[in-house]
């Protein structure tokens, strides 16, 4: 997922040559479809239009709701809202900047996200790409505190969301969250991800391509599939339409 200062995750040269269609979900047993948005699926102001969205398949969304401790999406709440609406399990994340407090940063997602999302939703998502310049061992240790003040402070499990190779060096391989649900980026061009870091042996979701095209986005659009590992997607969303 690309922050607001840059993009960490390299893209696959063959999903690039895709960019300009709309690619078909990888043929996962049981999965749904969905993708994951951030003020760069807004170009010049641009809503989404999250009824063609659900209407074109796809399930879920996920909203970039902050950053560090200096970022909020503006575009979060009309997102979250409008999903609702259309009937698209949604959810947040926080792209984490391990420079400063792990626990400040909890409380600043939690307040920003609960504030919307208080009727249902997916559990918060930790999107853990960069190192804020710590060393392993200090990352691994904001991680915990991180996940540890988000599940005290929302009542959910947290997400974490990674690629491969960031946590087999950056957070070396470590295998102390591998109770966590997964959310894998891995845009290798097949039909599952490749081998998981971590100790993980199962994955929730798998952001599979950073150029799809669907209805409803004008822009390129991150594109997931939900593999059914932690149950019925609305039961996980605990979405509640219409109330």
């Amino acid at each position: 997922m690309p922050s607001n200062l840059h993009r960490s995750i390299p893209r696959a040269a063959a999903l690039l040559l895709a960019g300009a269609l709309t690619l078909t979900a990888p043929a996962v047993a049981t999965a749904s479809p969905g993708v994951d948005v951030a003020s760069w699926q807004h170009p010049g102001g641009a809503p989404i239009n999250w009824g063609q969205v659900r209407a074109a398949g796809y399930e879920f969304g996920l909203v970039k709701a902050t950053e560090g401790l200096y970022y909020t999406n503006p575009y979060f709440a009309q997102d979250s809202f409008a999903m609702r609406i259309a009937g698209v399990a949604r959810g947040a994340y926080h792209y984490a900047d391990p420079s400063t407090s792990p626990e400040a940063q909890a409380a600043f997602f939690a307040a920003n996200a609960l504030a919307v999302n208080q009727l249902g939703g997916l559990p918060p998502v930790l999107d853990i790409e960069t190192t804020g310049g710590l060393a392993p061992q200090q990352l691994i240790d904001w991680t915990r505190r991180y996940l540890n003040t988000v599940q005290l402070l929302t009542g959910r499990t947290p997400i974490i969301y990674t690629y491969p190779y960031f946590w087999r060096t950056a957070m070396a391989n470590t295998t102390e969250f591998s109770n966590y649900p997964l959310w894998i980026a891995d845009y290798n061009g097949g039909n599952a991800p490749g081998p998981l870091p971590g100790g993980w042996t199962n994955w929730a979701f798998w952001q599979y391509t950073d150029s799809g095209r669907i209805p409803g986005v004008a822009a390129n659009v991150d594109l997931n599939v939900y593999s059914g590992a932690m149950g019925d997607l609305d039961a996980y969303a605990n979405n509640f339409f219409g109330s």
